[in-house]
């Protein structure tokens, strides 16, 4: 069972502020990033803020989306990618590689992710909320902190 599991948190409609990114290797996690990223002009919406808890102080000095990307590509290319809600972290990579020039093509990964919401709905559960999910599953979870959140994704997607 080789996957990637990844979350966006994000500043303002699908600038990230966060990543966070765990790679599996035969069922077991083998590696986990996060890092903060800086938006575009460190703009935030109030929402989001509340959602996360991330302030423009947290990540004025945080490395720009193009800045981290090395790190992030290195994690995707070629691999199975996981996401909880998928079409949503997809579309904020996807828009924030556009936004830099970067060909999503280039990470050689599949056009729709793995999607641990289709699984769990699918698997009858409802609702199906990353934090409902990890109730029902006994997954430890601090939500709406990136890591935490791609950490228990790729815990759910093992459990499937």
């Amino acid at each position: 069972m080789n996957f990637t599991a990844i979350d966006f948190e994000t500043a303002t409609g699908y600038h990230p502020c966060s990543v966070g990114i765990v790679t599996v290797q035969n069922g077991i996690i083998v590696d986990e990033f996060v890092t903060l990223i800086k938006p575009p002009n460190n703009e935030y919406n109030p929402f989001t803020i509340r959602v996360h808890g991330i302030y423009p102080k947290d990540t004025v000095n945080s490395k720009s989306f193009l800045q981290v990307y090395p790190e992030i590509e290195k994690r995707l290319k070629n691999r199975v990618v996981v996401a909880h809600n998928e079409s949503f972290d997809r579309n904020v990579l996807m828009k924030s590689m556009l936004l830099y020039g970067l060909n999503y093509e280039d990470l050689n990964i599949a056009a729709k992710w793995e999607c641990t919401v289709k699984i769990y709905k699918a698997k009858g559960l409802k609702p199906t909320k990353l934090s409902d999910c990890c109730r029902e599953m006994k997954i430890q979870l601090n939500h709406h902190e990136a890591l935490s959140d791609a950490k228990a994704c790729a815990k759910l997607y093992l459990l499937r």
